[in-house]
């Protein structure tokens, strides 16, 4: 038996440890806490059937009532089976969860399935379902902002083979997170082509141009690059979320980073924003509302670091608008590029838009502007290796990231005080046509900074998740995850945090 001191030693021994333990539990933001439950071995779609055309899903297809909910609210899901059949939802939350992509949230089974029908065109060839809702889905309260995946399974009738697909929403919150990951949906649905070809690019009058309507009121076929982009049809219903965002939040809480998402429509405010340190844009986000634009640059003026990972960004005025039934921010149409005079570039008419019809120039936002005609591919080449995001990354001016410029990319700086090229080099318009990119980065006006990558596929360098495709264009490809990409990105990171 143990001296009565000893006993004493003990018991103040073990107190200190559980404290200990206690105090790292406490000091882990809610992202490392989210992580460490188990993910899920099953989350990815198996049985997909795309229609004659490669669009759509017909067996089984769904949308979301909205872009984005918080914890507590309703979120209606509709959902179309042909033939009718009783079908079960899986909600997925995506993340790391040690390797495994997703963790499994809630299942609800044995939903009634019925055949919905496809909308008559309206005004514009708007495609606008007014489908019944299957569930009503009210979001629990310790679902943690993220991306989900609501995976949608048809239960056979008999000896029949089941088919699946996803529908997609982003549960959003309030809190003053380090890092604000904006989704990128406003370019996911330009580029939807359900129910067949019906996008901003092939309305029958030639597409990309006023003309042409398109609702979040629909589901997300496969995404219109399939055939010249990525071919993957195991992510239909998913928008461009699987191709070109996941590998970075995959990424971002492999290495715990504080992250919270939203959609383009939350962004219609700086409210969101200017609570949080870092500001990313990421993958193809093409799409932006103009009052976007206001509210990213007054967080740029408030002090908050922007960070454009992400290729051919803010280059097209989308005003959004209600939808019929009056669900505000569910229709819009490509109005002209920003920094250019056109008769539709805000508003729904020429004669009664809301905002005036010259949209800001996107350099003077992300220190770069887009280059027209685009569509291509190169390589990453550092220029100015001495600037500290270059730090720990062992790259020298010159030295080239494979294939990671691509498929489009920002060109010319902008005359901003202070702005440097960091990176630059040609690009392959066409696959044979050069063209010069250039990267960026400028000191904002409280210390912080903003940030240009220049390409779409940066996220393809930092991740490389479960149920992802490498993509490709214009004969170039990423390489995938590559050591110097995520070094720099966590220098850029980590002085946003530390500001």
């Amino acid at each position: 038996m143990l001296p009565a001191n000893q006993w004493s030693l003990l018991l103040f021994s073990l107190f200190m440890a559980a404290s200990s333990e206690a105090s790292a539990e406490d000091v882990r933001n809610l992202i490392q806490q989210e992580n460490v439950h188990e993910g899920a071995r099953d989350w990815q779609l198996t049985r997909v059937k795309v229609a004659e055309g490669g669009c759509r899903s017909v067996n089984i297809e769904g949308y979301c009532s909205k872009q984005s909910v918080t914890a507590g609210e309703s979120l209606e899901i509709m959902v179309s089976t042909n033939p009718s059949r009783q079908f079960r939802i899986e909600f997925f939350r995506t993340g790391y969860y040690g390797g495994r992509g997703a963790r499994l949230m809630k299942t609800i089974d044995r939903i009634a399935g019925i055949t919905q029908q496809d909308p008559t065109p309206g005004e514009k060839d708007l495609h606008e379902c007014r489908w019944k809702t299957s569930l009503s889905l009210k979001i629990p309260n310790d679902w943690l902002s993220g991306v989900y995946l609501g995976r949608l399974t048809t239960i056979p009738d008999g000896n029949e083979p089941y088919w699946q697909s996803y529908v997609i929403f982003i549960v959003r919150d309030d809190r003053p997170a380090d890092v604000l990951f904006q989704c990128s949906d406003n370019t996911w649905q330009a580029y939807n082509v359900w129910p067949s070809h019906y996008s901003v690019y092939t309305h029958p009058k030639g597409g990309q141009g006023p003309w042409a309507d398109v609702s979040f009121d629909r589901p997300y076929g496969r995404e219109s690059q399939y055939t010249s982009v990525v071919n993957d049809p195991l992510t239909v219903g998913a928008g461009e979320f699987i191709p070109y965002e996941f590998p970075m939040t995959y990424w971002l809480e492999q290495q715990g980073y504080d992250v919270s998402y939203v959609s383009n429509s939350d962004m219609l405010t700086s409210d969101r924003g200017v609570k949080c340190k870092a500001f990313v844009s990421i993958g193809h986000d093409e799409y932006w509302d103009q009052r976007q634009y206001a509210s990213v640059t007054k967080m740029r003026d408030e002090g908050v670091n922007l960070l454009f990972l992400s290729g051919n960004s803010v280059c097209w005025v989308t005003p959004l608008r209600p939808s019929s039934d009056g669900n505000a921010n569910r229709i819009f149409f490509r109005g002209g590029p920003y920094g250019a005079e056109n008769d539709y570039a805000l508003g729904r008419e020429k004669d009664n838009g809301p905002f005036p019809f010259r949209g800001p120039d996107e350099g003077l936002l992300m220190g770069a502007r887009n280059v027209e005609p685009v569509n291509g591919g190169g390589d990453w080449t550092a220029t100015k290796t001495d600037h500290w995001m270059f730090d720990h990354t062992g790259m020298k001016n010159g030295d080239s990231v494979p294939g990671l410029i691509g498929w489009e990319y920002h060109g010319q700086p902008a005359a901003i005080p202070g702005l440097e090229v960091v990176a630059g080099g040609t690009a392959w318009q066409g696959g044979v046509n050069p063209q010069q990119w250039t990267a960026t980065i400028y000191p904002g006006p409280q210390d912080n900074f903003v940030f240009n990558a220049a390409t779409i596929w940066w996220a393809q360098a930092l991740g490389d998740p479960p149920g992802h495709t490498l993509p490709w264009s214009h004969h170039s490809r990423p390489h995938g995850p590559d050591d110097r990409i995520q070094k720099i990105t966590s220098n850029l990171l980590q002085r946003a945090i530390e500001k």
